[in-house]
């Protein structure tokens, strides 16, 4: 082997690259062949030509295109790589963010799953001791109680269009609810018009993110949300016959959806949970 005039596959073998590789690398005017023989027409490449090709796969690996490769190679201005490079490590840095959300929203969604086959579906009242946990709260234009025909549906829409008008992932949108708060059920009274979803603490808005505080909760499980008004009450009832105090707000939280996609009401699994301190 000459290793001053290779042959394209000897050059490509040398490289672990394919001789299409090359040859396309040549049509880009990314990496000519060093030596033409006049006589046979054949191109030979220089084992010298290696440590360009190195550079030329080395900045494709980091996302480079073909023509901002040239053009590099061709000014051959290092601080204008070295820019290059500090962007991509941004975008790279921002995917891994987006997918360790990804992930959590992923790994939330299991977790839900199996807290639905742990949890009481009888339609049991329980107490339960929850921590503290995160959510994005979005107001509506409607109460969810005044049981308007997908009405629920249209406080959902309104929350993904919040999102995706603010720019935010919507990978959290699995595990979602929604609210009224403490001054409406100290007095009874069925007012939602507020929705919400659970976020992580690194959740990119913190405009409208509040946290559910830690505490124990008096709760009751159910699947048909059309009657949620009608566990409400009982949780109600059951929270005035033991003398509770409401600690704070009422969060009905979707623990799990089941996979139908016909046209009627969702399928799922809900939560009803009212905070409260055991009166001494």
């Amino acid at each position: 082997m000459d290793i001053q005039k290779l042959t394209i596959g000897q050059m490509a073998e040398l490289n672990q690259v394919t001789r299409q590789t090359l040859r396309h690398y040549e049509t880009e005017g990314l990496l000519i062949p060093y030596y033409s023989d006049p006589d046979t027409g054949y191109r030979y490449y220089h084992i010298d030509q290696s440590a360009k090709l190195d550079m030329i796969q080395y900045l494709k690996f980091c996302g480079m295109s073909l023509q901002q490769i040239k053009t590099e190679l061709e000014s051959a201005n290092i601080d204008e790589v070295q820019s290059f490079l500090t962007t991509q490590l941004g975008y790279i840095d921002e995917s891994l963010r987006r997918l360790n959300q990804s992930r959590r929203a992923i790994a939330r969604t299991i977790e839900n799953y199996k807290r639905y086959k742990l949890l009481p579906q009888n339609q049991t009242i329980f107490h339960e001791i929850i921590p503290a946990r995160k959510i994005y709260v979005h107001t509506s234009s409607m109460n969810y109680f005044d049981k308007n025909d997908s009405g629920y549906e249209m406080m959902l829409r309104q929350l993904k269009c919040s999102l995706v008008n603010k720019k935010l992932p919507t990978n959290y949108f699995c595990n979602i609810g929604t609210i009224i708060r403490k001054q409406y059920i100290e007095k009874r009274v069925l007012y939602a018009n507020e929705v919400f979803m659970f976020v992580d603490d690194d959740f990119d808005y913190q405009d409208s993110v509040e946290t559910i505080p830690e505490g124990m909760y008096v709760g009751i499980c159910a699947e048909d949300f059309s009657r949620e008004d009608e566990f409400a009450e009982r949780l109600f009832d059951y929270i005035r016959d033991n003398d509770y105090m409401i600690m704070g707000d009422y969060i009905c939280e979707v623990v799990a959806e089941y996979p139908m996609f016909e046209k009627t009401p969702r399928s799922m699994l809900y939560k009803i949970q009212i905070p409260i301190q055991i009166s001494k």
